[in-house]
């Protein structure tokens, strides 16, 4: 008896992981499909007219997440590794790691990612950092995409700006505002 009892209980621990992954994923789908637009961040200092010209990047990304087992059997919490191909404006490829939570209240979870991309920025060579927040209030949706500062390479050094994601007809789009600045100047 102790036996079945125990595969019961260790196929009810997968299923649950199996409805939270995938509400994870419908959470950071509908977050990434209802991203906002995005905005300079006002600079303390009075700005020239080079440095207020925000750069507009555009295009398509593919997106894989894969769940990943962190052996707690905390239904409410999962991991996922993050591997996206971007297009367009940005070429390049990210890796990077997102931690859900999923609530008891149909609608309501959230989301937290970081994610290294390595590529071109409108022709620029480099590698930056994305920090993503994303939660939905049953059903209803907000998500910041921004560049963690100071995380821009090579080229793409004194990077910032943020980035909008939609999804429309299955595919993924970019919006992406950015500054490149003077990486030397503080």
């Amino acid at each position: 008896m102790r036996m079945k009892d125990g595969i019961a209980g260790t196929q009810t621990i997968n299923n649950r992981k199996v409805r939270f992954c995938a509400v994870i994923v419908m959470v950071a789908g509908l977050c990434l499909g209802m991203g906002f637009s995005s905005r300079a961040q006002t600079q303390s200092h009075s700005p020239s007219k080079e440095e207020t010209r925000m750069s507009h990047a555009s295009g398509t990304f593919d997106v894989k997440l894969t769940p990943q087992d962190d052996k707690t059997g905390d239904t409410a919490l999962g991991r996922f590794t993050i591997e996206k191909q971007f297009h367009g404006d940005l070429e390049g490829a990210s890796k990077g790691q997102m931690l859900g939570a999923n609530t008891s209240v149909k609608g309501s979870a959230g989301y937290v990612a970081m994610e290294r991309i390595s590529g071109t920025l409108h022709g620029r060579n480099g590698t930056f950092i994305l920090q993503h927040t994303g939660t939905m209030t049953r059903g209803a949706l907000q998500l910041s995409v921004t560049v963690v500062p100071d995380s821009g390479t090579d080229q793409l050094a004194g990077l910032t700006g943020k980035m909008d994601i939609k999804i429309e007809g299955g595919k993924h789009y970019y919006e992406f505002e950015y500054l490149l600045g003077d990486a030397n100047s503080k």
